[in-house]
């Protein structure tokens, strides 16, 4: 399955857009999945916190950074920064050692988990992030009242949960676990053993929603983020 010939390969996940984060490590295989190490990481801390928990499940799994065959990043929607420190460790680590990497929304990684083609997210100033029949958007309540209500839909959030159940009050909502590094490696599995990896010079945050920057601030503060 790897460039060695082998049947396995080392994958390690990482997940810091939510309000909360988490780094896995496991084995993937022709057929499975093998969680080996992960750790969890508290909010506003990654840029801080991220390197030294991959530290740890590494020496948790008996691992080196080396033997990793392809990273696994959850590239948003979620916290700007949080997205933006998940990146860059990632870009790094794959720059570093020569690792292929799989990149994740994690609107995606949250529908799978729970088994339904639609989920949402949070995504604060009474929006949510919202994956719909596979489209991805930033929608309110004037843009979810003109969307087709679905038959369910995924949450792991009480703000996601009451704005779903005020625009559409007859979709059953199925709340789950917030989704982790570990539910990543899960969803990456058919796309490590396929070799769909991505540019990495062209990886870039899955956002959504403008940055405050460009919504509030100076023009040409704006025009440099939008490049």
């Amino acid at each position: 399955m790897n460039e060695t010939g082998t049947d396995s390969v080392l994958a390690l996940g990482i997940d810091t857009c939510g309000p909360s984060g988490s780094v896995s490590l496991g084995r993937i295989t022709r057929t499975d999945v093998e969680s080996l190490a992960q750790a969890e990481l508290e909010g506003r801390t990654y840029s801080a916190t991220l390197v030294a928990a991959v530290k740890q499940i590494l020496e948790e799994g008996a691992a080196f950074l080396r033997q990793i065959g392809v990273l696994v990043v959850v590239n948003g929607p979620g916290s700007f920064t949080g997205v933006r420190v998940g990146l860059s460790a990632a870009k790094g680590f794959a720059e570093g050692a020569g690792i292929p990497v799989v990149s994740l929304s994690r609107l995606e990684v949250l529908s799978a988990k729970a088994a339904v083609q639609n989920a949402a997210l949070d995504a604060h100033r009474q929006e949510i992030f919202l994956r719909l029949e596979g489209r991805e958007l930033l929608a309110g309540r004037a843009e979810l009242s003109g969307l087709p209500a679905p038959e369910a839909c995924a949450v792991c959030d009480p703000q996601a949960e009451s704005i779903l159940n005020e625009a559409w009050p007859a979709t059953r909502l199925l709340t789950v676990l917030p989704p982790s590094a570990a539910d990543a490696l899960l969803v990456a599995a058919p796309r490590i053993r396929a070799r769909e990896f991505a540019d990495v010079a062209l990886l870039d945050g899955h956002y959504l929603r403008r940055s405050d920057a460009e919504i509030f601030g100076d023009p040409q503060v704006a025009a440099a983020h939008s490049k």
